[in-house]
């Protein structure tokens, strides 16, 4: 007879994925054991397989439910907005940069795993995540698709989209949550990099890359712990 599930089942079933991302984020995947994560969350290894049937299950709802988050994330910030304009692209641009930089804040632990962990994961749990990160990237290379001149080519949309990704995705790796510069800090000098913009074709004179940065005079890159 299969075993009931208690009221509170999926209030545990959270609790044990908030532990995980804990576990997983500072530990790595492998060194994170089943045994660890049942003394981490104050149960016996055997109620936690009721739970979970393996650590490869645990570590797909980690990093599935904080993608899910971030393609929410797209579909809210983008949700009636116009992109016909550079200012209205520029504009779209620095809030998706804000809300995800929010997101990361408050949400690292599951980030890192997302990034680092899921090349873990059997094949086809895997590509599930990366399907919906595809969706996210989707999502900013329409915004800087419209902020760029229109010639810019598919390629360099994309390169400027993982690049602007290359920024944000890895600041859990220097970003300390005590230091002197918060995420929210952080995400006017990143818009500042990808927003400072001139939206008039490109000219023998201008710099290769679509848009060129102005002047960075004014962030306060001392800022930075």
């Amino acid at each position: 007879m299969a075993r009931t599930r208690s009221p509170n089942f999926e209030e545990q079933r959270e609790a044990i994925l908030e532990k995980a991302a804990m576990l997983f984020a500072r530990m790595g995947f492998h060194a994170a054991s089943m045994a660890t994560l049942a003394k981490a969350c104050g149960v016996s290894k055997a109620l936690l397989y009721h739970y979970y049937r393996d650590k490869e299950h645990i570590l797909f709802d980690v990093a599935d439910a904080h993608v899910e988050r971030l393609c929410t994330l797209v579909r809210e910030t983008l949700a009636n907005r116009s992109l016909s304009t550079p200012q209205e692209a520029e504009a779209a641009l620095a809030a998706l940069i804000t809300a995800f930089l929010d997101e990361y804040a408050h949400a690292q632990h599951r980030h890192i795993v997302l990034v680092q962990d899921v090349k873990h994961l059997p094949t086809e749990l895997a590509e599930v995540i990366r399907t919906k990160q595809r969706q996210v990237v989707h999502g900013f290379e329409r915004v800087i698709a419209a902020l760029v001149p229109h010639d810019t080519s598919p390629t360099t949309v994309s390169a400027l989209t993982m690049t602007l990704f290359g920024m944000i995705n890895w600041t859990f790796t220097w970003l300390r949550p005590d230091g002197p510069l918060t995420h929210r800090d952080l995400a006017p000098l990143v818009i500042e990099l990808f927003c400072a913009a001139s939206p008039q074709p490109r000219t023998p004179t201008r710099p290769i890359l679509p848009f060129p940065l102005r002047c960075l005079r004014n962030i306060p890159f001392p800022l930075i712990p």
